[in-house]
C-alpha cells in the first residue's frame, strides 16, 4: 500500500514516510553519498544492505523469489508481488490524470509525471551532462559509454550489447531467436 508520505524531494518527487529517509534519500541519489563500494564491480551503495542484495542478485545470480506463471525471478518478495500484480493480474490502480496511462504503484506514476509531464531529467552524466529521468539509466550509460561495458553476450554470433534488451532485439532481428 502507498500509505502516507509527506516528505518529498525536491529533485525527483520520490515521496517517504520518515524525514530521515527523505535526508537519506537526497545524500545517497543527488548528493553521491554512496560510502559501501562492492568488491566485484564499480557499483556503490549509501547503506550496506542495499549492497548486500546488489552482490548477492547480480554476481551471486541469487534470486530466489520465482513468478509460478512465468517463472521470472527476483531478488525481493515485493518485486515478485508487484511484477505479478501488474503482469499477471492486469492490477495498475495508479492512474495519470494527463495521458490516462496506468502504473501499479504510486512511485512510478510520479516518475512518469515528472520525467514525461514536467521534463524533469534529475540524473546527471559527470562526464557528458546527459541527463535521465532513472539512476539506473544514468549507470547503464555510463558502464557502456565511457567504460565500455558490454556485458550481454550473443551465444551464437558472440557480439557483445551493453543491455539485454539490445540484445534480445538483435537476436530477433539477425538470427530469429534461433538458440
Amino acid at each position: 500500500h502507498e500509505g502516507n508520505k509527506p516528505f518529498q524531494c525536491e529533485i525527483c518527487s520520490a515521496t517517504f514516510t520518515q524525514k530521515t529517509s527523505l535526508k537519506l534519500h537526497s545524500a545517497s541519489i543527488h548528493g553521491g553519498n554512496k560510502p559501501f563500494k562492492c568488491e566485484i564491480c564499480s557499483a556503490t551503495s549509501a547503506q550496506k544492505s542495499d549492497l548486500k542484495r546488489h552482490s548477492i542478485s547480480v554476481h551471486e545470480g541469487n534470486k530466489p523469489f520465482q513468478c509460478e506463471i512465468c517463472s521470472a525471478t527476483f531478488t525481493q518478495k515485493t518485486s515478485l508481488k508487484l511484477h505479478s500484480a501488474s503482469i499477471h493480474e492486469g492490477n495498475k490502480p495508479f492512474k495519470c490524470d494527463i495521458c490516462d496511462k496506468n502504473f501499479t504503484h504510486g512511485s512510478f506514476l510520479k516518475r512518469h509525471s515528472a520525467s514525461v509531464h514536467e521534463g524533469k531529467k534529475p540524473f546527471q552524466c559527470e562526464i557528458c551532462s546527459a541527463t535521465f529521468t532513472q539512476k539506473t539509466n544514468l549507470k547503464l550509460h555510463s558502464a557502456s559509454i565511457h567504460e565500455g561495458q558490454k556485458p550481454f553476450k550473443c551465444d551464437i554470433c558472440d557480439k557483445n550489447f551493453s543491455r539485454g534488451s539490445h540484445l534480445k532485439k538483435h537476436s530477433g532481428s539477425v538470427h530469429g531467436n534461433k538458440k
